[in-house]
Parts: C-alpha cells; structure tokens; sequence
C-alpha cells in the first residue's frame, strides 16, 4: 500500500524438479512446495505490475533456456513478464518470441560481449526492437 502495485516487480525464482517448476528462496537453496504456474502468477498479479522470472538453474550458465518455463510464460498474458535465465545466442532470443507467443520479455547477463559473452550488445538490441 506505500508505494502501490504499478510500482512493484515481483522477482520469482524457480527450479526445475521432475517436470515442473517451484519456487525457490534463500538464495536459491531452499526448493518449497511452490508450483510455478500461470495460475500461481494469477494468484500474484493483484499484489505487482510485472513479473520477473528466473530460471536459476541455467541462471548465468549461458548453456541455453529453459524452453518449458517460457512456453507456460507466453500462455501468461495478465502483466507483463521477463524471463531471465541461460541465454547463450540468437537462436535462443528466436525461441523466446516463438515459445512465449511475443509476450515474454528477456534479460541477458553473461552472454553479451559487455560482460565477455559471445553476444554483440548492438546486435542484441536490433534483434529484440524487430
């Protein structure tokens, strides 16, 4: 109520156990009970303007998205939502449009050349403005 939701993203991190997604917490070591799911994101969405979603076990690994995670993201289209997590190239930012139906935004960390990755800044800007 200080601040109001329009200014409140929430941050969720989830791994990946068996064929779904659960939230963690403590800096990633602790897995609850927590399925992450468009409905957990309906539930969410009165107390947040956005989503910011981690992939913690490709997080920073830049060996690839987790394609399951994303394509239940697209399905999601109440606020908008950032995937982050394992980005490693062009073929990567294609999958993302197609399996999150143009609905789920990106962040990029290691695998841009700023940071020593393969992934040329410009390029990558060219590539999400299209």
């Amino acid at each position: 109520n200080a601040v109001g939701k329009e200014h409140i993203v929430l941050d969720v991190s989830c791994r990946k156990k068996g064929q779904k997604y659960f939230v963690a917490t403590d800096r990633w070591q602790t897995l609850t009970d927590i399925e992450v799911s468009a409905d957990l994101l309906k539930k969410l969405s009165p107390y947040c303007d956005e989503f910011l979603i981690h992939a913690v076990d490709v997080e920073g690994k830049t060996q690839g998205i987790e394609e399951q995670l994303v394509a239940m993201l697209g399905q999601f289209t109440m606020r908008p939502v950032t995937y982050a997590g394992g980005v490693h190239n062009f073929e990567d930012l294609t999958k993302l449009k197609q399996l999150g139906r143009g609905h789920v935004h990106v962040t990029i960390g290691s695998a841009l050349d700023l940071f020593g990755g393969n992934m040329e800044f410009e390029k990558v800007i060219k590539e999400i403005e299209a």
